[in-house]
This record gives C-alpha cells, sequence and structure tokens, in this order.
C-alpha cells in the first residue's frame, strides 16, 4: 500500500476479501504468537456470519485502507491459544509504564507498519511472489489515539487521519514494550531489563508503582536491583510496602528489608501479619536484622519507634580531624547526616555537632567548641507529638534519642517528621 502505516483502530472491521474480490467477513481481532515471532501478526480474526475464521499471515495478498485480499481461501476456525496475544482483546486499555514520562498510561490504540516481502511464508523469496505482513510499531498513548478511538466507525479512516494531523503523536515504540510469560493477566510491562526503569528517581517509581494493579507491583520489584527496590518501597505508601512485600517470597523480600534503613525497615515490618514480618527477619543478615528487631520493641507513636539507628558518635574530646575520618568510613551514611554526636567517658551523650561546622574549621580543632549551644534531646518513650513539637519549636534537621541512662540509643531526622505528617 501506499502509506505505509495502519492503526488498529482502521484494521478492526476492514473487510476481507478471497482471490476473486468477494468479501468474506470483516476483521473482529488480530493476533501476535510472540514465541514464533514478537513484532509480526501471525493471525488474523475475521467474523463471517456465526463463527470466527483465523488468517495467516502468509495467506495474505496485500494490506489497505480499502481491505485485505487473499491469497489463499484455506481458513480453519478460530480456537483460543495461550501462546496467542490478542491485540484488541490483550493489549488494548491495558496500562504500560512509559519511562522517559515517568508515569503509567493507557493503550488506546497500536500502529503497525505495512511491509511487503517477497516469496512464501519463510520471505526468502523462492516463488517470486509479493504479498504484505504487518508489524507493531508502536503502542499509542496520547490524544491522538484517543481521537481514533472515539471516531472509529463514524467516519471514513482518510478523514480521520486528517482531523489527527494537528495533534502531536505519543506512542512508545513496541522494542521498549515486552510480554512477560506466562501471563494469565496479559499485561503489557516494560521490558524486564529495567535499565531505564533503574535510572528514574525513587519518588517517581514510587508513583508509578502506586497506579499499577498487584501482579505488576509484584513483577516491578522482583526485577529490580536490590538497592533501587528498597529505595522505591521507602516512598510507597505503608499499606501498599506490605502488600507488595506479603507477594514476594521471603528471601527476595529480605533483600530489599536489608538495603533500608532501619527504622524504615521496622516500620514496613510493622505493617506485616506478625508471621510474614518473622519469615522475612529470619532470612535477613544478622546485624540488620539484629537492629530492626530493636527498633521493633518500641511503640510507633513515640521516640523510639520513629528513630533511625544509623548516626555517627565520637569522644567529646575528639577534634575535627577525628570527624572527618569517621565519615570517610561511613559514606554510605553522608546523604541523611546532618550531625556528628559527642560522647563522655561513660558513653553519655554530651554534645551535637552540625556537619556544616567541620567544613569552616582547622583539623586540630576540639569538636566541642563546634557543639551546638543548646543539646536538645528526646527519650525513646516520648510520644509522637512531643517529638513533633520539638522539631517546630527549634527548627531541628536531626533530635538525638536516649535512654535512660542518657546513652544515644537513635536519632530522628526531619525527613522522618515529613514522613509522619504526610502520612496523619
Amino acid at each position: 500500500m501506499a502509506e505505509s502505516i495502519l492503526y488498529f483502530t482502521e484494521l478492526v472491521g476492514m473487510p476481507v476479501l478471497d482471490v476473486k474480490g468477494r468479501r468474506i467477513g470483516r476483521v473482529r481481532d488480530a493476533a501476535l504468537v510472540p514465541l514464533v515471532h514478537p513484532a509480526r501478526i501471525d493471525r488474523f480474526l475475521v467474523g463471517g456470519g456465526w463463527a470466527w475464521l483465523t488468517i495467516r499471515y502468509d495467506q495474505l495478498a496485500s494490506i489497505s485502507l480499502e481491505g485485505i485480499r487473499l491469497k489463499d481461501e484455506v481458513l480453519t476456525p478460530y480456537h483460543s491459544d495461550e501462546y496467542m496475544l490478542r491485540i484488541g482483546r490483550d493489549l488494548l486499555d491495558q496500562q504500560i509504564i512509559d519511562v522517559n514520562g515517568r508515569k503509567v498510561v493507557r493503550v488506546n490504540d497500536v500502529t503497525f507498519e505495512v511491509r511487503s516481502i517477497n516469496g512464501g511464508g519463510n520471505g526468502n523469496g523462492a516463488n517470486g511472489s509479493v504479498r504484505d505482513c504487518l508489524w507493531i510499531l508502536e503502542v499509542d498513548v496520547g490524544v491522538r489515539s484517543i481521537l481514533r478511538r472515539l471516531l472509529q466507525g463514524v467516519l471514513p479512516p482518510a478523514w480521520v487521519r486528517r482531523l489527527q494531523r494537528p495533534i502531536p503523536p505519543h506512542s512508545i515504540r513496541w522494542e521498549f514494550c515486552n510480554i512477560v510469560e506466562p501471563d494469565p493477566q496479559r499485561r503489557l510491562r516494560l521490558n524486564i531489563s529495567h535499565e531505564k526503569l533503574e535510572k528514574i528517581h525513587p519518588a517517581d517509581l514510587a508513583d508509578i508503582v502506586e497506579e499499577l494493579g498487584q501482579a505488576e507491583r509484584e513483577a516491578i520489584f522482583e526485577s529490580l536491583d536490590s538497592e533501587v527496590a528498597a529505595e522505591a518501597l521507602s516512598e510507597v505508601d505503608p499499606k501498599l510496602q506490605a502488600s507488595i512485600l506479603e507477594s514476594m517470597e521471603p528471601e527476595k523480600a529480605a533483600e530489599i528489608v536489608e538495603e533500608m534503613s532501619p527504622d524504615q525497615a521496622a516500620d514496613v515490618l510493622n505493617e506485616l501479619e506478625e508471621s510474614a514480618s518473622e519469615e522475612i527477619l529470619d532470612e535477613m543478615e544478622v546485624a540488620p536484622e539484629s537492629e530492626v528487631r530493636e527498633l521493633l520493641e518500641f511503640e510507633r507513636d513515640t521516640a523510639g519507634g520513629m528513630m533511625n539507628t544509623e548516626y555517627i558518635t565520637l569522644n567529646e574530646d575528639a577534634r575535627v580531624e577525628d570527624a572527618l575520618t569517621a565519615l570517610r568510613g561511613n559514606e554510605e551514611q553522608l546523604e541523611s547526616l546532618n550531625s556528628l554526636f559527642l560522647m563522655d567517658a561513660q558513653g553519655r551523650l554530651t554534645g551535637a555537632v552540625p556537619l556544616a561546622r567541620l567544613f569552616v574549621a582547622t583539623g586540630a580543632t576540639p569538636l566541642r567548641q563546634l557543639a551546638a549551644g543548646t543539646l536538645i534531646s528526646a527519650t525513646v518513650n516520648d510520644p509522637q507529638d512531643d517529638v513533633t513539637e520539638l522539631f517546630d519549636k527549634y527548627n531541628l534537621l536531626a533530635l538525638p534519642v536516649v535512654d535512660e541512662d542518657n546513652r544515644i540509643a537513635g536519632v530522628i531526622t526531619a525527613d522522618d517528621i515529613i514522613s509522619v505528617l504526610r502520612h496523619k
């Protein structure tokens, strides 16, 4: 055909003509068989009276907006096939991930390319004939495709094409999509290499995950790197966090939870049934597991339940150069660190040094000279509301939490307070 592009909305209802030009039915759907070919339409389903018939791709002579002409009339009744992906039934209106747009979108239409090839079914040109095949080019998710759906069967395809010209296209190329087999729900998902998905900011990835169904969420988290999965899971609504972890094998869930900060891990495990939480804890490495178990002992609405056990302490006689050495040895904490904490010989909290002050002092400067004038702290059993009030009153970025002996047990950061307020 002169125009090599064809839309699924144009294909549906298209007349199918036999070798003599007589109409034998209209196209009702088209199907891929991904195990045979990932992009070429393998079967056309035709409604001919009371039964649907199947046309193989190698039975076509030509495809145009006027219809499909056959070169072979040996048609067979349609039978559902689990290996067949039908465009209308299984792809249209399904949700997919638009990586560039960082959102979940809905498939409104599909763009095909009509390719003319020589020869028989194997395309080797053996018999010298030329025939047309249909290849999936893109899935369409924008306003153009919505317009085509609305006007499908109302106006001639040529008119619809003219009307859509001023509207910018919005589509995702088929090679960026993949069918995950076996998949009884027949959902279209992002190619499971997930390279682009892992580059998305965790907050954006969390938004995407929250828009997907349970099966899709599970597939995403099962295939992500554990560290990326942990960052994204930390941004997801707490109820969904529990649902996602419960759907996984305990070993995989434990790998993800281990990558979370101890307070975040404790929060999400608190949302699970006790038996599910224990299964995950049993699969975790000893060090992170013990930290999380300690935090789980505190009530969630207390300072102990809010605090994080990732912090850096130094002796109150330490100097700036000692602090810089400690920071170099704890690079993984730098993104969330706001202060260093000083202790006396008995391990009691004596001061807090804002991190920024280290960079305006010489290496020999004693840390106690840089400590904040007033040491503000909370105890592990202080109510959540009291902790929030301290942050508001003193404009804190970090608040040390101490036990009954004034030994530091953890730290609450401004991010923790924001999360609490966001979920109220």
